[in-house]
């Protein structure tokens, strides 16, 4: 089974970047990030693991992200798969952000983040936030 180790991650949050070819997707989404302090910043991402029959599929997850920067709670709003669902939520599960702040004060913030299967290897950018 061939897999597509790399996805584009496209939240309501930020802007559009595009791929230097010495960076990695994950680590490209993490320097082109919103870093507002009302929103929580990824610090550190995982790609799912999904098949290469999912690019081109979204699904689409709801998390709080805890005052500590975790993510949990995590649930899926939509999506065509269940192993493709199953295999976001895994991923998400591992992330790790800087948690939004209110008066200067880290505080838990629900998030919606679509994620979206690409093939890295036929990707030239990505939205992020």
């Amino acid at each position: 089974m061939k897999v597509a180790s790399k996805l584009a991650i496209l939240l309501s949050l930020g802007t559009f970047a595009t791929l230097a070819s010495a960076k990695t997707l994950e680590q490209s989404y993490l320097d082109n990030c919103r870093k507002d302090p009302g929103i929580p910043v990824p610090v550190s991402v995982v790609s799912p693991q999904v098949d290469a029959g999912d690019i081109g599929e979204t699904v689409e997850v709801e998390f709080t992200v805890n005052t500590a920067g975790k993510p949990s709670g995590i649930s899926v709003l939509s999506s065509k798969d269940g192993a493709l669902s199953e295999a976001v939520v895994t991923a998400v599960k591992q992330w790790q952000f800087k948690p939004a702040t209110k008066d200067g004060a880290p505080v838990a913030t629900k998030v919606i983040l679509p994620v979206r299967v690409v093939d890295e290897a036929a990707s030239n950018g990505y939205a992020a936030n």
